[in-house]
Formats: structure tokens, sequence, C-alpha cells
């Protein structure tokens, strides 16, 4: 059995590869993300073809997902063949504007599926309720590994199967999937082949990552951490330049970079989660609703996570910004996080996300009619 669409995404894409068409692999900044593009990227390279661009939208300007301010910066790449990796699936009204443009839409991705499906060429996403396929759980690029082996047949190599593995792994570990079922034997045959890596990038970063760990499982870990403190600038994240980095010395650099901002990183989440500390002290309300106008996309979802954990309360953390606000949501075991947004979604621009761990974008004269509604929706839950 496979994941619905599998076959003929993959017919799709040959055909793309053989007719010469622009391609173009639009991911999520996060490792998931970043994994899922390099995957496919390197997967179409070794069928004979080339993707055209590779854009990773930036969460501060753009927000999480398939944008129109994307859309229209990549207007001019168009008509082509425009794959969502990690993201996509809540993305209704930008896939009827990309269609507009003369993209073709294909969604790869692995969140919870809304009330509303985009209006793509083809979708692949194993919740999706006609989906048969038993297993719901991967990350993004368990997906597309199990794609990558389907497009690639025979052409697939041990070395680039292993290759791609161990990116599937730091991937499932770093978006704190489940841990059974397909996702054990990605993570535990990863980490195995981690250790022997030929990518420069992950051998520089294992070398690194080492000193002073117990387990392979903590040098991932670590590693993990130091992949997550990559910055997307000009719709390139850094971690993606030097996952696919071929030189050793420049792969170096980067990695002394992505260290020390790591570091900073955790200083910062550290005195971002003080403050929400502070301020949420006395309160006795069911949910934790908090944000600041400094507080940066790439370091909210690490608060929202030590404060859901702490206080044992659905966590709802934002940027404050002039028009609308970003956040990211944790809750604890057993609340879906988009369920309790969906009571909400008249007041949303956009949301979505995992159950556990989710996303949203709210206008700046709907964040207190929000607040209530979250209230009363776990008041009643």
């Amino acid at each position: 059995m496979e994941i619905k669409n599998f076959k003929k995404a993959a017919n799709r894409i040959k055909q793309a590869v053989k007719e010469k068409e622009r391609i173009i692999l639009y991911g999520d900044a996060d490792l998931d993300g970043i994994a899922s593009v390099i995957i496919l990227k390197e997967t179409i390279k070794n069928l004979g073809g080339e993707v055209d661009t590779v854009y990773f939208p930036d969460r501060e300007s753009e927000g999480y997902g398939l944008n129109k301010t994307a859309l229209k910066i990549l207007k001019p790449k168009a008509p082509a063949l425009l794959v969502t990796l990690d993201l996509g699936i809540g993305n209704v009204k930008e896939v009827l504007i990309a269609k507009e443009l003369r993209f073709e839409v294909i969604i790869i991705d692995h969140h919870q599926v809304l009330e509303k499906v985009p209006q793509a060429s083809i979708i692949i996403d194993p919740k999706q309720k006609e989906d048969k396929y038993p297993f719901k759980e991967f990350a993004n690029a368990g997906i597309v590994y199990k794609f990558s082996q389907l497009l690639l047949g025979k052409k697939m190599s041990a070395s680039l199967n292993n290759n791609f593995l161990e990116l599937t792994a730091l991937a499932t570990i770093a978006d704190m999937m489940v841990e059974d079922d397909e996702n054990k034997g990605f993570i535990e045959e990863g980490l195995k082949i981690l250790r022997y890596t030929f990518r420069p990038s992950l051998r520089i970063l294992w070398d690194m990552s080492s000193v002073n760990s117990v387990s392979d499982r903590q040098i991932a870990q670590n590693m993990i951490g130091i992949l997550n403190a990559g910055r997307t600038i000009n719709h390139l994240n850094e971690a993606y330049s030097f996952l696919i980095s071929t030189s050793l010395e420049e792969a170096k650099e980067q990695a002394v970079e992505l260290k020390a901002r790591n570091l900073e990183k955790k200083l910062r989440i550290k005195e971002i989660t003080a403050e929400v500390e502070e301020v949420i002290a006395e309160s006795e309300g069911p949910i934790v609703f908090e944000g600041g106008p400094d507080w940066h996309l790439i370091l909210i979802g690490s608060v929202a996570s030590r404060i859901c954990d702490k206080f044992d309360k659905p966590t709802f953390i934002f940027k404050k910004t002039e028009k609308e606000s970003p956040g990211t949501v944790r809750v604890p075991k057993g609340i879906n996080a988009v369920e309790a947004m969906a009571s909400c979604k008249h007041l949303l621009e956009t949301f979505g996300g995992h159950p556990a761990a989710a996303g949203f974008r709210v206008k700046k004269e709907n964040i207190a009619k929000f607040k209530e509604g979250l209230i009363k929706y776990f008041k009643n839950l």
C-alpha cells in the first residue's frame, strides 16, 4: 500500500523532468522543510532533471506557508510546477492565486487537514480522510524519503538512500514526531548511518557535537539545535545552504557561525521565557496568551514549549506587529490545538499545524476577540 497520490505525483514530476519544465521547490524554513527540499531536489537531479528555484518564506516578513508576497516574487517564473513541502495544506486562497498566475501546484505536507482543502493539482498528505495508508504520523521528510524511493526505483543507490535516511532521521526528531512504527526505523537506522556520513556539513556537525555527548541521540539533538539556528535571507535558509555545501572548508566556517548563533538563540529564548513567566505568574485563566513586539518567530516556538511544559496550559505566544500578528501554539497531551483554533477561525487569517504544535496569523483588531474565544473554548472543553 502507498500513500495516496504517490504514483500520480511521481508520474507528474517525471513528466516535468522529461519535458524540461521549470520546477520550483517551496519549503518551510525549519529542519523538516529543509530536509524535504534537499531530498526531493537531489532526487530530481538523479532523475536527470534540474530544480530551477528553491524558495523558503521568511516567517518574520511573510509568515508561514504559501503567501501572496512569495507568489508575487515568483510570478516571473510562471508557468512552472510549484511543489510545496512541509506546508500548503492550509493555503486555500494562496493556491487559487498560484493557479491564476499559471503555477501548477503539488502539495506534499504532513499537517492536519482543515475543513477546506486547497485546489492543488495533486495533494500528498497521509492525514487526508480518504488516505488509507495505516501510518499517519510521518515528519514531512519521512514522506518525501518514501516518495524518493518510488521516484528513483532501481536508480536509488545504497549511498543515496543512506544520504536521505540520515536527513529523515534528524527531521523526524526535530519535528518531535511519534517515535514508533516507520518513524522508529527511520531514527534508529538514520542515526547509525549518521555516524559515518559522507555529507561534509553533517560530518563537521557530528564531530563538533560529539564533544561531551554521551550518546548518538544526544549528538543528533545538538546537531538539530545548531541547524535550527539558520536564518532565512533572500529566500534561502542558512541551514539549507550549509547542508548542501560540498566544500569542507566552507562548511567549517558556516558551522562555526551557526553554532555561535545557536548560543545567542538559547540566551534570547531564556529571556523571553522569563518575560512571559513574569506576566503570567499570577494568572489563573485556562490558557497562556502573550505577545511581544520584539519576539522573533524563530524563537517563540521554543518559548511556547517551555511555558506549556511548566504551566501545563494551552500556550499561545505571538509577535505583535502593526497589522497582523503571527504566533505559535503548544498544548498539553490530549488537546488538539488546531481544533481549538478552528472554533475561532472567523477571526484568523490563517491557522494550522499538528494537534500538539500549531501556528496562526491574526489581525491586530481581532487579537482580544481571539483570546476571548479561546478562553471560552477551553472552559467548555
